[in-house]
């Protein structure tokens, strides 16, 4: 028997919540910048010396788990502020849909928009000068 859509609905909360739950519970507890971390580090970094689209989001997280919202956007801007508009952009998609958004939606539906957006980050915090440098992991 397939679910409703209000079961749906709820199961996917309950799964994201769950797994929103182990998240912040890691990212209480581990520190991405111990030695001891298990948390891996940027292969692309790694292997590259630049900085992808997502590197410091570890760290952001970590430091958005500890209340520091200053250092979680010196990590990736990018990510923290997609973020922040994320429940905005989920409401949407299951059918919450305000008159007053509907053209930031419009955006983020657009695939132009990202295809746009990503590289042009990913570039841009690589670039070696001022403000571009404040877009790289601090």
């Amino acid at each position: 028997m397939p679910l409703s859509h209000k079961s749906r609905i709820a199961v996917l909360a309950l799964v994201a919540a769950t797994g929103a739950g182990a998240g912040w519970w890691l990212f209480l507890r581990f520190d991405p910048h111990a030695a001891d971390s298990p948390f891996p580090p940027c292969l692309f970094y790694s292997l590259t010396h630049y900085y992808c689209v997502g590197c410091g989001i570890t760290r952001a997280l970590h430091a958005l788990a500890h209340g520091h919202i200053g250092q979680a956007l010196a990590m990736n801007p990018l990510f923290v502020l997609l973020l922040l508009v994320s429940p905005l952009v989920a409401a949407d998609m299951l059918g919450w849909r305000s008159r007053h958004l509907q053209p930031l939606m419009r955006w983020f539906s657009a695939p132009a928009f990202w295809l746009i957006l990503l590289p042009a980050y990913w570039v841009a915090r690589n670039l070696p000068w001022f403000p571009f440098t404040a877009l790289a992991p601090g």
